[in-house]
């Protein structure tokens, strides 16, 4: 039975039930972001938008969700977890309602910001995690709680691209709705509590976060190398789904969703990459993923046409992806304790806004350029990656 007092965390034992239930809802919270890029063609019709205005849903969820990363996330320091959890995902049902019932496009824009603004469940569990985990696990308990994220990014789109493409895009929102009130009662009967690590101000809380940015040269680094790889991965699931109904592939949202299956193998490497971060440093892991979600992109240019040649492609940029992610998140958590939501605050609405203009400028690339034009922004972004990590910050540690 799990304990359902204030948590001490000199007594407290981080058991295996408990970590499963942070990285289950973790998936199924950020699967929100995502239920849109198999169901992009589907909305354009809907709706008589270009395929490149379609894309502005995606892009909109990721600004929004890292607006609610700076207003949101940092409150894990000053305010119980528990409850703010719960009614982040009441918050985020309701968004998901309005998505699934919106009558106009600008309607939809607007819902479709308001699920990323209230989205922030993850990282709101994530420090928690990292707090509640010993020093010498802690990589391995962050690998696995992010896994449960990767995984819930990569099946929401196996979720959405099949459910939409059997009953339309509208029924994926409402099952998401769905999905956040079930959790929230999860939530409440089986999450412990928590003390708050601190007792600042809001308003001194949010001013703190800059000082934060440039005190921590550690934290600026991952931050930019995190939003240059989370831009180029999300430029190709934005583009995927036109790619697919070329006349090569002649598939639709189902197909684009089923290409989340084969992505899942870069989700569960994330525990066995927080044991090397572990034993190694962090910092190695990472300069392993950069140079996977480059050869990804080199794949796509040349192969990306052939079903092989894509499939290998899309287990290379997931693997170096969630690779990227858990270094990362080993290496900022580590930095501060009483800090620790700000923190990823800092890191998460750098990744997200590299998620939204990689989401942008992979459906511009893909309207002017085709995939080649896809290929080159994901290309870029992973050199300005390569650049920060091997040139700029390689004294780091």
């Amino acid at each position: 039975m799990m304990n359902k007092e204030n948590i001490n965390k000199k007594t407290f034992i981080l058991s295996k039930s408990i970590i499963l239930l942070m990285a289950i809802t973790c998936g199924v919270t950020v699967a929100n972001l995502y239920y849109s890029q198999p169901l992009l063609s589907q909305i354009a019709n809907t709706f008589h938008v270009s395929q490149a205005s379609a894309g502005i849903v995606s892009t909109l969820t990721q600004i929004g969700y890292a607006f609610g990363l700076f207003f949101f996330v940092p409150l894990g320091d000053v305010k119980e977890r528990r409850s703010l959890i719960i009614k982040m995902l009441c918050f985020i049902a309701i968004a998901l309602l309005i998505v699934a019932v919106a009558p106009s496009y600008p309607i939809l824009l607007i819902a479709s910001f308001l699920v990323g603004f209230t989205t922030i469940v993850p990282q709101i569990i994530v420090p928690f995690a990292a707090h509640l985990a010993k020093p010498k696990e802690r990589g391995k308990i962050i690998g696995i709680v992010m896994s449960g994220v990767l995984i819930g990014i990569l099946l929401s789109r196996t979720f959405s691209g099949l459910i939409g493409g059997k009953f339309g895009w509208r029924i994926v929102y409402f099952c998401a709705a769905s999905f956040m009130i079930l959790f929230a009662v999860l939530i409440k009967k089986l999450l412990p509590t928590s003390i708050p690590s601190s007792n600042i101000s809001y308003k001194n809380l949010l001013s703190s976060i800059v000082p934060l940015f440039k005190s921590e040269p550690v934290l600026r680094e991952a931050s930019i190398n995190g939003a240059a790889m989370f831009a180029s991965f999300s430029a190709f699931w934005t583009a995927l789904v036109f790619l697919l109904g070329t006349s090569t592939y002649k598939m639709g949202s189902r197909e684009a969703g089923l290409f989340g299956l084969v992505g899942v193998a870069g989700a569960l490497i994330a525990p066995f990459v927080g044991k090397i971060s572990d034993k190694k440093t962090p910092r190695f892991t990472i300069g392993i993923a950069i140079t996977l979600s480059t050869l990804s992109y080199i794949c796509f240019w040349f192969l990306g046409y052939k079903l092989l040649g894509l499939i290998i492609g899309i287990i290379l940029l997931d693997i170096g992806s969630q690779t990227g992610l858990v270094s990362n998140q080993a290496r900022i958590q580590a930095l501060n304790d009483e800090s620790r939501s700000r923190i990823n605050t800092v890191f998460m609405v750098f990744y997200f806004m590299g998620g939204a203009v990689g989401s942008f400028l992979g459906a511009l690339g893909w309207q002017y350029y085709g995939w080649h034009g896809v290929c080159l922004v994901g290309i870029l972004f992973q050199l300005i990656a390569m650049i920060f990590h091997f040139i700029i910050y390689r004294k780091n540690n």
